[in-house]
This record gives C-alpha cells, sequence and structure tokens, in this order.
C-alpha cells in the first residue's frame, strides 16, 4: 500500500470543489415547466398526500434512500476528541463510501453537543429527513445510551457503526477463522483486550453466535475485568469474568484460542501468541498499528490465523464490508430497526461470500491468481461485487421476517437484478440476453478450458442455466484449478484432445476439412496435424454440429484465430467479409460500435459488408438500428481516403435499403448529438433520431474508440467483441476479458446458435 503523506491528503481534499461530495439533481430541471414541477406550486400537492399519509415521503420524497452520518466528534479515528468540525472529513467521507458501495445517498452532520440528552433531541428533531441513522465516532459510555434510546425512540434504523460495524465483520470472520482451524465457537476461550464500545458489541455478537461468558476474558486498561472490581460499567460488568487468579493480559492470553485487539498499538508480545492453543487466531485492530503486527505474529506462530484492519495484510477487517449493505436491506424494506436478526444475517452472508469462488476482479485488482478460502483468506475483499446483492437481500429477509419491514419484498430475483444494476454490474439488457439463452441452453466449446477465467465462466454459464459446457485443455490440470478454485464441475465436460482416446475424432475431422479445402492446396496429413491445435478442433466441433457454438481468443493472437475461423468455418454468403461488434451500455443507452476487432483497413466492399452485417446485428438483439458512418469530416468535405469510401458505402446503402436510417460520413460529435447534426444538416436521413450504432472507417478508430469509453464512461457495460458474418456461431474474446466479459459473450454465442438452428 502507498503511504499516505500529509501533502498528499490535504491536496486530495482541497483540489476542485473542496471535500469529497455533493447534491446532484435526480429529476429534470432546465424549463420553466420542469421548476414549476419541482417547486411552486408543482410540489405542493406531494406535501398534500404526505400531510394525509407520512409514508408517502417513501413515495415522492428521497427518504427511502437517504441516510445521516451523524456524529459529535468526541472519538474520532485515532484522533479522539477533535470535536464535531474537525471530525467533519470523516463524515464525508463516511458518505462517499455509502454512495460508492451501497448507492445510498448520505448527508454528514455534525452536531456540536457533548451532553447526551441534548445530542439526542437534536437528533431526533432532524430525523424525518432521512431513512436510517448512521452514528460515528461518539465517545464510549455516552454512545451506548445514545443509541439505545435513539433506537427506542425513533422509527427509522439507527445504528452505530463503530459498534455493529467491527462486530459484524470480525463475526464473520471468526466464523470462518474457527472452520479453517477445525473449532467450534461454543468451545473456545476468547480474550478480548478492550473494553469500549466496539470491544462490548462484538463480544455481545459473538455469544449471539454460540460463544459462551465463562470463556471470555476481556481486559482494558486496568487488566482482567473481574467481578471483584469496583465502579464497572454496565456494559463491562456483562462481561467480568469470575476467574480472579487472571491478574493481566499475559496470563489471559495462556492457552487461549482467540485474541480480539480492540485496544492500542504493541499489547500483544510474540511470547503471549507462542503461549496461545494450537492453531491460535488473532484479530489484531487497532489502527492504523496493531496490537501485534502480522509479521511477529507469523513469526512467533506459523500455524496463526490473523486479520488486522490494514489493507496490506490478509482478513481485512473493513466496516465498508458491512454498513453500505446493510443499511441498504434495511431502507429497501423500510424497516422500522436494525435488530440483532439483521446484523446476524449480515454476518453470514458475509462468512458464506469467502467460502466461494472469488470473482476474478478482486484477483485482479489484488494481483493474485486466485483467492481461495483458507489461513490468508476467510474474510471477503471491500471490493467484493457480490456483497451488494448477499448482503442487502440476507438482511431485508431477516428484517421481514423479523417483522420490522414495512414494504416486504415480494420478488426476490428482481430485487438481486435491481441491486446489481443499482451498481452497475449488470444491466436489464444482460439480463435479458441471460434469460433468452436459459430457454434452450446450447452445448458450447470453451476453446481455452486452462486459463482460469475461462474456467469460472463456463461454470457460472453453466450454474446459470445459460449453456452445457465443453471445455478444451489437459483434464488433470483443468480438474485441479476447479478443485482450487472451489468450482462445481458437475455437468461440464472436459476434452483433451491430444489423447489418444480422441484420435478417431481428430481423424475424422482432418478428413472432412481436408476434402473440403482439397482444392487449396490441402492434404490430409496437413489438416490431421491442425486437429491437435484447439481453435481448429474446436471449430471442427462446430463445423459438424457436436457442438453449438465456440468461445475462444484468451491465449490465441487475433489474426491467429480469425484465419482459423475463416479456414474452417468460413464467411456466411452472400458476405465476403465478417466483423465484430462492441456494445456499450450507458445512461445514455444502448451503442452499437462496429468493426472493433477483425478488419484493419478496409476496402469500400469490405466496409459495405460490415454496414450491412452491423445492421442486421443491431436487428439480432431486437433495436432499430439508426446507423452513422464515422470519419473525421462530414458530408463529403473530404473526397479522399476513407472519408471517401464511407461516402461512398452511405450512398449505396441509401440506394439498396431506403428504408434503412443510415446516413453520414459524419465526425461523432454530430453522431451523437441530435440538435447539432440536425440543426447543421437538415437534410440528414437521420433527423431527429437518436443514433445507436456507429461504424468506424478502420480497426484503429474503432477498436480505440471502445475502449476509450470503456475506461471513461462511469457505469458503462461493455459488451463483446460479437462475431457477425461467419457461417457458425463462433465468438471472440481478448486477453483483458473477465469472467464477466466471457459469459456474456457465452450467452450471445448461445443466443447466435437458437438463431441458427431455426433458419
Amino acid at each position: 500500500m502507498a503511504k499516505v503523506t500529509k501533502e498528499a491528503a490535504l491536496q486530495y481534499h482541497a483540489q476542485g470543489k473542496p471535500g469529497k461530495i455533493e447534491v446532484v439533481p435526480t429529476k429534470p430541471y432546465r424549463t420553466a415547466a420542469d421548476l414549476s414541477l419541482a417547486y411552486s406550486p408543482g410540489v405542493a400537492f406531494p406535501c398534500e398526500e404526505i400531510e394525509q399519509n407520512a409514508q408517502d415521503a417513501y413515495k415522492y420524497t428521497n427518504k427511502g434512500n437517504l441516510v445521516a452520518v451523524i456524529s459529535n466528534g468526541t472519538a474520532v479515528l485515532g484522533l479522539g476528541d477533535i470535536g464535531a468540525l474537525a471530525g467533519k472529513p470523516v463524515m464525508e467521507g463516511k458518505s462517499l463510501l455509502f454512495k460508492i458501495y451501497g448507492g445510498i445517498d448520505s448527508f454528514d452532520i455534525e452536531v456540536n453537543e457533548k451532553d447526551p440528552e441534548k445530542f439526542i433531541e437534536a437528533v431526533k428533531a432532524i430525523a424525518p429527513t432521512f431513512g436510517g441513522i448512521n452514528l460515528e465516532d461518539i465517545k464510549a459510555p455516552e454512545c451506548f445510551e445514545i443509541e439505545r434510546r435513539l433506537k427506542a425512540e425513533l422509527d427509522i434504523p439507527v445504528m452505530h457503526d463503530d459498534q455493529h460495524g467491527t462486530a459484524i465483520i470480525s463475526a464473520a470472520g471468526l466464523i470462518n477463522a474457527l472452520e479453517v482451524a477445525g473449532k467450534k465457537i461454543e468451545d473456545v476461550r476468547i480474550v478480548v483486550s478492550g473494553a469500549g464500545a466496539a470491544a462490548i458489541s462484538c463480544t455481545r455478537l459473538y455469544c449471539a453466535f454460540g460463544a459462551r461468558k465463562e470463556n471470555i476474558i476481556m481486559c482494558d486498561s486496568r487488566g482482567p475485568i473481574t467481578m471483584a472490581r469496583e465502579n464497572l460499567t454496565e456494559e463491562k460488568k456483562e462481561f467480568a469474568t469470575s476467574r480472579t487468579e487472571v491478574t493481566n493480559l499475559e496470563e489471559a492470553m495462556k492457552g487461549a484460542d482467540v485474541f480480539i485487539g480492540l485496544s492500542k498499538a504493541g499489547l500483544l508480545s510474540q511470547d503471549m501468541v507462542r503461549s496461545m492453543a494450537n492453531s491460535p487466531i488473532i484479530f489484531a485492530l487497532a489502527n492504523p498499528v496493531p496490537e501485534i503486527t502480522y509479521e511477529d505474529a507469523l513469526e512467533a506462530r506459523p500455524d496463526v490465523l490473523m486479520s488486522t484492519g490494514r489493507t496490506d495484510y490478509p482478513n481485512q477487517i473493513n466496516n465498508v464490508i458491512g454498513f453500505p449493505y446493510i443499511f441498504r436491506g434495511a431502507l429497501d424494506v423500510a424497516a422500522t430497526a436494525i435488530n440483532e436478526e439483521m446484523k446476524m444475517a449480515a454476518a453470514r452472508a458475509i462468512a458464506d461470500l469467502a467460502r466461494r469462488p472469488v470473482p476474478d476482479i478482486v484477483n485482479r485488482t489484488y494481483n493474485v491468481r486466485n483467492f481461495t478460502f483458507g489461513p490468508e483468506y476467510f474474510i471477503p475483499k471491500p471490493i467484493d461485487p457480490r456483497l451488494i446483492t448477499e448482503v442487502s437481500m440476507a438482511v431485508a429477509k431477516a428484517a421481514i421476517e423479523s417483522g420490522v419491514a414495512r414494504k416486504p419484498i415480494e420478488d426476490w430475483k428482481a430485487y438481486r437484478q435491481q441491486l446489481r444494476e443499482m451498481m452497475g454490474q449488470e444491466s436489464k439488457f444482460t439480463q435479458n440476453l441471460y434469460d433468452t439463452a436459459r430457454l434452450n441452453p446450447k452445448r458450447v466449446v470453451f476453446a481455452e478450458g486452462t486459463h482460469a477465467n475461462v474456467l469460472q465462466a463456463a461454470v457460472r454459464a453453466k450454474e446459470e442455466g445459460i449453456c452445457d459446457p465443453i471445455l478444451l485443455g489437459n483434464t488433470d490440470r483443468i480438474r485441479q484449478m476447479a478443485r482450487e478454485m472451489r468450482l462445481n464441475m458437475t455437468g461440464v465436460e472436459v476434452i483433451d484432445l491430444r489423447q489418444d482416446e480422441h484420435g478417431d475424432t481428430r481423424h475424422r475431422y482432418a478428413r472432412i476439412l481436408a476434402e473440403e479445402k482439397q482444392r487449396e492446396g490441402y492434404t490430409y496429413q496437413e489438416a490431421n496435424d491442425k486437429m491437435y491445435e484447439r481453435n481448429y478442433f474446436g471449430m471442427m466441433m462446430v463445423k459438424t454440429g457436436e457442438a453449438d457454438a465456440m468461445v475462444t481468443g484468451m491465449y490465441t493472437k487475433y489474426s491467429n484465430t480469425i484465419k482459423v475461423a475463416r479456414e474452417v468455418i468460413g464467411i456466411r454468403a452472400p458476405y465476403k467479409h465478417f466483423g465484430t461488434m462492441h456494445i456499450i451500455n450507458s445512461k445514455r443507452g444502448t451503442l452499437f460500435l462496429s468493426d472493433t476487432l477483425i478488419n484493419r483497413n478496409p476496402s469500400e466492399e469490405a466496409l459495405y459488408d460490415i454496414a450491412r452485417l452491423t445492421a442486421e446485428g443491431v436487428s439480432f438483439f431486437n433495436r432499430t438500428p439508426i446507423i452513422a458512418m464515422a470519419s473525421y469530416s462530414n458530408f463529403g468535405t473530404d473526397k479522399e481516403g476513407s472519408a471517401a469510401r464511407m461516402h461512398n458505402v452511405v450512398a449505396r446503402m441509401q440506394e439498396e435499403f431506403p428504408n434503412l436510417a443510415i446516413d453520414g460520413e459524419m465526425q461523432l460529435n454530430f453522431a451523437l448529438n441530435r440538435d447539432l447534426r440536425d440543426e447543421k444538416y437538415p437534410f440528414t436521413r437521420l433527423k431527429g433520431q437518436n443514433v445507436n450504432t456507429i461504424i468506424f472507417p478502420n480497426l484503429n478508430s474503432a477498436n480505440s474508440s471502445y475502449k476509450l469509453i470503456k475506461e471513461l464512461a462511469e457505469g458503462a457495460e461493455v459488451i463483446g467483441p460479437l462475431q457477425i458474418g461467419l457461417q457458425k456461431p463462433i465468438h471472440f474474446t481478448d486477453f483483458e476479458s473477465s469472467v464477466d466479459d466471457i459469459v456474456n459473450i457465452t450467452a450471445i454465442a448461445v443466443i447466435d446458435a437458437i438463431v441458427f438452428e431455426k433458419k
């Protein structure tokens, strides 16, 4: 992790607009009519509806997606009581995390009041604004009473994240660490270092999961909390031990199974770690420096299962794994509270995620081949995209089952999809692809079965019901990879085409190809040699109908894959060329780009084929193509080179397809800005229409454009490349393709095969 300097942090917060968050309108506001609806006189109507029925505030305002992050600045991070205003950067940061991880709008509110009673009254007074309240950085013991009172007196979810966020994430980690260690929570001896808000809440939640109080020793700055101690708070009394013979942390640690550190740096020595039971579990959560460093703990006990609060060590206990999704689930059912059932459901969901195969985005971000459940990975990473669905849904279900939900969810499949769309993980377009493919799943060959992303994508496509996968590659290696990645290979066929058992198939494919290509200089021996290559073998499976579609391209250079596709599959009549499209889903809608992969410097004849194939391809997705032929010039201003070729293709297409909306050549700003185009060029065939398809003059411009959009368009979904023009469904990936990309292409390959079957 890069070292954070004071200068860099101050510049980050000051540059541009000071701070980290802003308010953005969600409704049109540019016209007088818009403003009349947004404010006077139109705003009076929702006001009257809410006056009659308070629950309509969830319908007509942002209350149902708005959380207050409220603090008095008395216990800010590791800084202590720095005051409400000084704590504002932290509260802004929490609001930022709510938005980027949970899609939740948030206002940070700093209350300059240390008196608990007055603080409670201030929060109660502003509570009608919000759908939930996140209390933050309020010192103990006042935080316990503040939260208790607000939960009892308000009808919206209230959670002090310093207490419960840490408790939920660490409970999930403890559940999994105990599984790795082969221990049961009801049997283990636990030492808790610290007796503040987080420590008390964590210990309570561990007990809810089965830990026994008689097996717990809690220590504060004076040592173990015993029943003999005087002047204990009610919270400390709850965990006071009867073991008066234990007088210090060192004695408490002897034979302990679990250490939970919520105190300060350096309290735990290597000797204390050595004195613990076998497979000791250490959660050293003091920040930024833990009670013992990861390196020292591992040196003392190589069998240690270790968590810290730091990003640069395994198994980080990070509250962002929990609070955005806990509030997300609570808000979506209009819950009146966040109760114990909801917190336990969140912990179980987080624990369960760590036992599943890890999404490739997580592996790539942390630059590892594959995280697998075990000593160095028993807590999900904060960037795991599944947290939004799994944790939010678990919390929402628990709210409904425990009776605190005012708006029960009836269609859980739709809710899952809504969450994925909210965070830009999936669009209705993608879901429609999956649904269509599920209607008639096909046999799909994956040429690179030993590629980790391909293997995961094939298994997921099977689990999604999209296809019956066939993996090409070394059987032993694929099975071993699947075991390491904890993938369920049921129903996944593996073919090692180099094995003798497939010799007859190779010979048969070679004879078919040699006979077909004998007038092109092919011999049987040459064809037979090629059948040891996965692209040749896989494409022959599709050619002969022994498979319905193929996905390839992760290892092989495009030029080689394209050559094999032309050679084995061939181009569909009446075309002489084939190409690829990319689909961009963004806030502006769906955009088709072509040709993004195949034709480097297409001739006029090739562009003519690409234009026809693209129009056909867009129609394949139930869209009416509205096509702009892109260039650096507009409507004949340049008479040479690629601009002239595009101009000539437009003229030919308009003559042969008078009902097709196609025009150009034109610059991209005119293609995408309808008002600008219609004002400047009112004669265009595209007048009054929004372009949804762009055809580029060469591979350089097409490929660069889609990659530029992919990197710069926030929230944009890119699907492709999608093959257009071959005789059979052969579809391409590239070496950058994620598991999601490959699954999307697989769904399209299946749909392509369904359509081909009906021809």
